[in-house]
């Protein structure tokens, strides 16, 4: 699984990458987490606000950190395809 966290370094942004981390290891699951600031690379995925939460390519939800059991829910039906 491919886990892109999206946003420049904001507050929220290092929340969800925290969030995320956490909700991985809580599931047992190995997962390739990459956090991308680079605007440009950003915009390329159509966000328009941070954060934002990429898995296997596709954008899951910008500009809000869902709560820990909404994100786990995400990756669990993301485990599912």
């Amino acid at each position: 699984m491919e886990i892109k966290v999206l946003g420049p370094g904001c507050a929220n942004c290092n929340r969800l990458e925290q969030l995320v981390f956490d909700v991985l290891a809580e599931m047992n699951i190995d997962a390739n987490v990459t956090k991308v600031t680079d605007m440009k690379e950003i915009i390329s995925y159509g966000v328009m606000s941070t954060p934002a939460l990429v898995i296997n390519g596709q954008v899951k939800f910008a500009g809000v950190v869902p709560s820990k059991a909404k994100l786990a829910e995400i990756i669990s039906a993301e485990l599912d395809k």
